[in-house]
Formats: structure tokens, C-alpha cells, sequence
């Protein structure tokens, strides 16, 4: 494999802003504490099974502690996420416009892959009520939400609420002002594996660390730059976006055994840049796996000390809780 360098100017100039960045310092761990809630009915009709068990789903227990380990990994030991609670249900979440699907009708139709019920949303004002999320979140009990629960329930992979929140994979829940605090719900489908759930996360940090940089040029962007994928700036490849690695010419194509030129070692290097590039492709991030690709993307955000333009230097601060993005 080929390996280049060069430093263009904006690697200049993030360096000289880094030279004259303050010093100021953010905790070098961060727990945060998460409301796990499990939607998982249990169906008289099959022996009294969770529908988990039922339809040979994945165990929501297991997936949380793979999550969570496979977080803490990438990030280097810096976010730690703690189950602070724990409830598993015997129900179906309530959509926005009532419905709620009982053990026959939501059987009914995935057996048969049809007469799912619309609209699909849930309602989250419903279940921020029934958990007392509001007040978990202000006393400080939790950070954020869990959500394991069925196909078709209606969530959305990631969602914000409480004061100030912001386009997180989805517009902010509405009617949460009330809270003074922002939180993040999550909504993992435990049908799907644990590399689904990194996506909801890579999502999630598409959407803070875009809110993060909002006010910064695109030529001093960062974050601009860490997600430059060589499809819409060739030859000048970073680390991609969470549908795109370095190479891919579409989205979800993280097996594409095309050789590009990537700076993505260089973001190791981080803030001080070195301006080495090399070739790579799909063998550097798991030959199309999902889990695998997500991870690579993970380990590459930045995570030390310092700030520029009064952004923190370590981006898993902003992951961790969405409170530490300015309003």
C-alpha cells in the first residue's frame, strides 16, 4: 500500500488555531446513566413466552451489555454507559393516534407481512409519562433512554427531548419543555443484531457533532472533514460517514474492495496532523460488516485533550451527553 503526505492548508491552519487553543479540561471519563426499558409482552396464547421467545429474538440484555462494551471499547475506556434501571413490560407502546397492538393483531401481521397499522409512530409523550422520565432526568438518575422493543413499534432509532433539543436523527420530541434538561431515547429493535445499534449511535453522532460545528466555516469544519468519503471529494478521502466509508460509491456499501486515498490513520494524529494519507479498502473496517465498520468509524473520532474555536477536542464529551453542546 501506497502512503503520501501532504498538508494542505487547512491542516495548517487547525494547527496554529490548536497552538492558541485554551487548555481548559473536561473530565477524563464520563458514566452515563441509562433507563432501560424493555417492551417485550408476554403471549398467553404461546405458553405464557415473552414474544422474544417466542419468535427466537434476540435477548434485549444481551444486546445492552454487547452495546455497551462495544461503546466503552471504541471509545477508549470514556464512555461508560451504567444500567440504572431496569423495567421489562408486558405491553405494546401506544401510537400517536391511539392504537396499540395487542398479542393477536400484531402476531397476525408479522406472520403474514402485512396490515401493519399507520401512521407508526409512538407516542413518546406517553411513555416519557408512564416511566416518569421528566423527573428521572432532572434529579439525575439517568442520561438516557433504552428502548428495546418489536418491529413496527414506531420508534425512532434516536430522538431528543427537554429543553433545547435539537434534530437528533429525527425532529425533537414536541411538548417536552417542561424538562430542563436534554435527554436522548433510543429506540433498538431486538429483532436486529448489536451492529443495527451502533448505526442508531453513528447516527446519533452525525446529528450532535453536526450541531456542534454549526456555527464553525467549512473550511475550519472539523467535523466537515472527518466525514469526507472520496465518492464527493476525490482523492481526498477521510474517514466517511456511518453509510458511507472511505470508498463506498452507495450507501450501506462498506464491503466495496476498491483502493482509495485516505487520511483516516491521520485522524489518530489528532489535532496535530501529520498529513499521512495511504490506500484503503473494505479490509480495514471488516469486509462489509456492519458491527465492524462502525466500530472502525468509532475508534477514529477524536478523543483528547484541549479545544479549538471553543469546541473540545475530545467529540465523545458531546456523545455522551448532549447537555455539553452549547445552545
Amino acid at each position: 500500500m501506497k502512503i503520501r503526505y501532504f498538508l494542505p492548508s487547512i491542516f495548517l491552519i487547525l494547527l496554529g488555531n490548536y497552538l492558541c487553543s485554551s487548555a481548559t479540561q473536561i473530565p477524563e471519563k464520563m458514566s452515563s446513566k441509562v433507563l432501560v426499558i424493555i417492551f417485550n409482552p408476554i403471549i398467553e396464547s404461546e405458553g405464557n413466552k415473552r414474544l422474544t421467545d417466542v419468535l427466537n429474538w434476540n435477548d434485549p440484555d444481551s444486546l445492552a451489555e454487547v452495546y455497551r462494551a462495544d461503546l466503552f471499547e471504541v471509545s477508549n475506556g470514556y464512555l461508560d454507559y451504567q444500567i440504572a434501571k431496569r423495567v421489562e413490560v408486558d405491553e405494546y407502546p401506544i401510537k400517536l393516534d391511539g392504537f396499540r397492538y395487542n398479542d393477536e393483531t400484531f402476531l397476525k401481521c408479522w406472520r403474514t407481512r402485512a396490515g401493519f397499522h399507520q401512521p407508526d409512530a409512538v407516542d413518546y409523550n406517553a411513555i416519557f409519562k408512564q416511566f416518569e422520565i421528566f423527573n428521572l432526568v432532572v434529579k439525575g438518575e439517568i442520561d438516557e433512554v433504552w428502548c428495546f422493543t418489536f418491529p413496527y413499534s414506531g420508534f425512532w432509532e434516536t430522538t431528543m427531548a427537554g429543553k433545547g433539543a435539537f434534530y437528533c436523527n429525527s425532529d425533537p420530541v414536541p411538548n417536552t419543555e417542561q424538562c430542563s434538561l436534554r435527554f436522548i431515547t433510543y429506540g433498538f429493535n431486538y429483532e436486529r443484531e448489536v451492529g443495527c445499534m451502533l448505526e442508531d449511535f453513528g447516527h446519533k453522532t452525525e446529528s450532535v457533532m453536526t450541531h456542534v460545528f454549526r456555527n464553525i466555516h467549512e473550511e475550519k469544519n472539523l467535523w466537515h472533514q472527518f466525514t469526507l468519503y472520496d465518492k464527493i471529494a476525490s482523492g481526498k478521502s477521510n474517514c466517511g460517514n456511518v453509510h458511507f466509508a472511505p470508498n463506498s460509491e452507495k450507501d450501506y456499501d462498506w464491503g466495496n474492495t476498491r483502493f482509495v486515498t485516505s487520511n483516516c490513520d491521520d485522524w489518530y494524529n489528532f489535532p496535530n496532523f501529520r498529513g499521512i494519507t495511504r490506500e484503503v479498502n473494505c479490509e480495514e473496517w471488516g469486509n462489509g460488516d456492519m458491527r465492524e465498520h462502525h466500530k472502525w468509524w468509532f475508534r477514529h473520532l477524536p478523543k483528547t485533550d484541549g479545544q479549538m474555536n471553543g469546541i473540545f477536542n475530545n467529540w465523545w464529551y458531546y456523545l455522551a451527553n448532549p447537555n455539553h453542546v452549547k445552545f
